[in-house]
């Protein structure tokens, strides 16, 4: 049987009122690269349907070039209605756009629980564990409780100069929900598994977690 992974991106495309954002174009396109060249098959959706929101695109990554030909600028299936069980891995794309959208969707909830549930992988990069935040399982407990995290850091937010525009820090979030969240220094890749729970901090940790994720599944 083929497997299937679903990459999940932000609808959202306001970061504060400071300028236009939505998800980071090499979370989504690296991830969708090595997926596709393990063999996978790869379906892209967002919160809320249509074209989705794009920032930080770089036109000389040709993994982005070729990402944005073959899905970007297509209209894209809003999670609503989406089947969970036909996915082996769900794959949340970062961007500051997800702080708004993914803690609050029903959706982007159900999915990961769903996936999680039937034995599937879960996986989230730099603000795409936003997702986990109020992803809670069947029996009510936070599925990154107790669980050893990676994601966009409290440093890296400063530095971003966002620290005071975002809704919340992401890293603070998922230790309240009883995660524990291990940084690496600031923009290199730091990704960390923890059973079928993959994670990475920053825009340098999508590949390498792809990769993990490729393990995981296989």
């Amino acid at each position: 049987m083929d497997k299937r992974i679903l990459i999940v991106l932000t609808s959202h495309d306001d970061l504060g009122g400071v300028r236009k954002t939505g998800y980071y174009v090499s979370e989504a396109a690296h991830p969708w690269e090595v997926f596709r060249r393990a063999g996978f098959e790869v379906e892209v959706a967002s919160v809320r349907g249509g074209r989705a929101p794009q920032d930080g695109f770089d036109p000389q990554d040709p993994a982005q070039v070729d990402f944005l030909a073959a899905v970007g600028e297509r209209d894209t299936p809003r999670l609503e209605g989406l089947d969970a069980s036909r996915y082996d891995a769900v794959f949340y794309a970062g961007g500051h756009g997800t702080m708004w959208d993914f803690p609050r969707d029903p959706d982007v909830a159900r999915v990961g629980r769903e996936v999680y549930e039937r034995g599937g992988v879960v996986a989230a990069v730099c603000h795409g564990p936003a997702a986990l935040v109020n992803l809670t399982l069947s029996d009510g407990t936070y599925l990154v409780a107790g669980k050893r995290v990676a994601g966009f850091t409290n440093d890296e937010e400063k530095a971003a100069g966002v620290a005071d525009v975002v809704p919340f820090l992401l890293a603070d979030a998922l230790v309240g929900r009883g995660a524990r969240h291990e940084p690496g220094p600031d923009w290199q890749a730091q990704v960390v598994v923890d059973g079928r729970l993959a994670t990475g901090q920053n825009p340098a940790s999508a590949a390498p977690l792809a990769e993990e994720v490729v393990k995981l599944i296989r």
